[in-house]
């Protein structure tokens, strides 16, 4: 099948109480661990590309490596670029293949955050792809995007009921205590901010920071009304965790195929174990 919109399974995630898993694509290895993963359990998912991933694989291998999967595996795939910084790297995404878009406009004030999120949903809805928006400041470190936690603001639920209401998003990811990449803590999940913004739109909340969050606490989060997660950091820590288990026991070892496969098995696994936590097994 083609690589679809987010909007082909995210509305039925928020009917249905359960959350559909953003796993970032950094290589082939991770593209293939996830849909593998992804197939064998008969979830939808979401490749998520950040654009410093897009300028290490290129947006044309990108974009031909997520078609393969999606004709491979008959399961629903969304194709989304992940903080996307500009409209022009959006409508870039867009006319070489991605079915959905995130535009981050988060560092802006609220107005302008608003205007330039509203022009990018009304492009791309007239091309059939889904857009996600932000709100409020989500710390610790992504790619080229860093946010010390101290300086992170939470999502004001008003401004984000809002926020949605003047641009027509489709997802909304708001600030609400997680942080991207790993915790030295455990996070404090507000999900009262949760549960009084997704109880007043139509469209999920998107939790981002979903890497070492406990599992009790997404499923909280869940049943308060997030139905998209994302998770980037685990499957990089299981990737490189593997291939140097496998180069400090032998040091002769040489051919990427003999660390890169374990590597896949691994993030196979922890995206198996993400996606049956956030109930979106058999819902393809």
């Amino acid at each position: 099948m083609p690589l679809v919109s987010m909007n082909e399974f995210l509305p039925k995630a928020k009917a249905e109480k359960f959350a559909v898993g953003q796993f970032n694509m950094n290589n082939l290895e991770f593209a293939q661990a996830i849909a593998e993963a992804a197939a064998e359990l008969r979830s939808p998912f979401i490749y998520g590309v950040s654009e410093g991933a897009l300028k290490y694989m290129g947006v044309e291998f990108t974009v031909a490596i997520a078609r393969a999967a999606a004709e491979k595996y008959n399961v629903p795939i969304a194709l989304h670029l992940d903080h996307g910084s500009s409209f022009d790297v959006a409508m870039k995404c867009i006319r070489a293949g991605f079915s959905s878009i995130m535009f981050d406009g988060s560092h802006y004030p609220l107005e302008e955050n608003i205007r330039l999120t509203k022009e990018i949903v009304k492009a791309a809805h007239a091309m059939g792809v889904s857009v996600e928006g932000e709100l409020g400041t989500i710390g610790g470190v992504e790619d080229d995007i860093s946010v010390d936690e101290e300086d992170a603001s939470l999502a004001k639920p008003e401004e984000a009921i809002r926020f949605y209401e003047e641009t027509g998003v489709d997802a909304l990811a708001i600030a609400v205590g997680t942080a991207h990449g790993m915790y030295k803590g455990e996070p404090r999940i507000r999900y009262d901010i949760i549960e009084a913004v997704a109880s007043r739109i139509p469209v999920p909340v998107v939790l981002h920071g979903g890497s070492g969050v406990p599992d009790d606490m997404i499923r909280q989060a869940i049943a308060a009304g997030v139905g998209k997660i994302n998770v980037n950091t685990e499957n990089q820590i299981a990737c490189t965790d593997t291939i140097r288990e496998i180069l400090n026991k032998d040091a002769k070892v040489y051919d990427p195929r003999k660390y890169l496969g374990p590597a896949r098995t691994a993030m196979v696994e922890v995206v198996k174990a993400k996606i049956r936590l956030f109930g979106s097994d058999n819902k393809a």
